[in-house]
């Protein structure tokens, strides 16, 4: 590539993306924008058959993102183990014929303090969050390092809240913050040891709470009373990070906010559960720092007349 990519470099048309977790909340969120854009997807989850709380299935989200402009691909694929990440990968990447950009955003969460904290459930945010995110990422190396070659922009995009070592992120929660906080280390690791190829890691977080069936499930099940946003405006928070020119726009902590008003965006009202509640009202999310815009750039491109 060019010192200036192009635009049609930076384009999402025809990207082979792989999304852990996407099935339903955010993952699909962002699935459903990329395709919007032409992208395929490869949605890489555990829920095959229909769960009795949880809306969703990796079948139900392939339909959708179908309907929504993209190709797609559902794999059961459970990222805590290693040989269903790697052939999820390998199936991904022979069905697409390449690999472009990683998004880690499968997360386990339980809000709970150490002596509450059964030794399994760290376990599995241990293996889910951390070691998911770094082992899918291992394995998405030497296809994105070719779609580098290429000139086709690649980037991992991890769903993990900026380095704000704040004790009291840490006090209420001590294993699920260490485990969240291991996908924004392997973030900023990747960024540097993957520059060099042209290769982008970024992570993006929410500036409030998102109405997830995690909220209602696992932090507050009369979350229908709550204030918060919608998966749209992460998925527009993505959209603008992953138009960005990878060797450009690296080792970024972006809040989805931030992004956006970088981009010009002032009015968040269609993104809000419900539109008539003030901003000021919004159940603000866990990990964000006093002055969350501080920990990322503005993105040098404007991509905002495609939202």
């Amino acid at each position: 590539m060019s010192a200036s990519s192009s635009s049609s470099d930076l384009s999402l048309k025809g990207k082979n993306v792989f999304i852990s977790g996407a099935s339903r909340g955010i993952g699909l969120a962002i699935a459903l924008k990329l395709a919007s854009q032409g992208a395929n997807i490869a949605i890489a989850a555990k829920t095959a058959e229909p769960h009795p709380k949880l809306p969703g299935t990796i079948y139900t989200a392939a339909d959708e993102i179908r309907k929504a402009g993209g190709r797609a691909l559902p794999i059961i694929c459970d990222i805590r183990f290693e040989d269903q990440v790697v052939a999820a990968i390998e199936k991904t990447v022979a069905e697409f014929g390449g690999l472009d950009i990683l998004v880690n955003n499968a997360s386990a969460i339980s809000l709970t303090k150490t002596e509450d904290t059964p030794v399994k459930k760290y376990d599995l945010m241990n293996q889910v969050n951390g070691r998911g995110t770094w082992m899918c990422s291992k394995y998405a190396i030497p296809h994105l390092k070719k779609s580098a070659k290429a000139g086709r922009n690649p980037h991992i995009l991890t769903l993990s809240p900026p380095l704000d070592l704040n004790p009291a992120w840490f006090e209420s929660h001590v294993a699920y913050s260490m485990q969240k906080y291991a996908m924004s280390l392997a973030t900023l690791g990747l960024a540097e040891e993957l520059r060099p190829y042209g290769i982008a890691a970024n992570a993006l977080w929410p500036q409030t709470a998102i109405a997830t069936a995690a909220i209602s499930g696992e932090i507050a099940p009369e979350a229908e009373d709550l204030k918060m946003r919608t998966t749209a405006i992460m998925a527009d928070a993505a959209f603008v990070i992953l138009s960005q020119d990878a060797r450009l726009y690296t080792r970024q902590f972006v809040m989805d906010e931030a992004i956006l008003r970088h981009q010009g965006v002032t009015d968040f009202t269609k993104y809000r559960t419900d539109p008539n509640c003030s901003e000021e009202d919004l159940m603000p999310d866990f990990f964000v720092p006093e002055r969350a815009s501080d920990h990322m750039a503005k993105p040098p491109r404007q991509v905002l007349a495609k939202l």
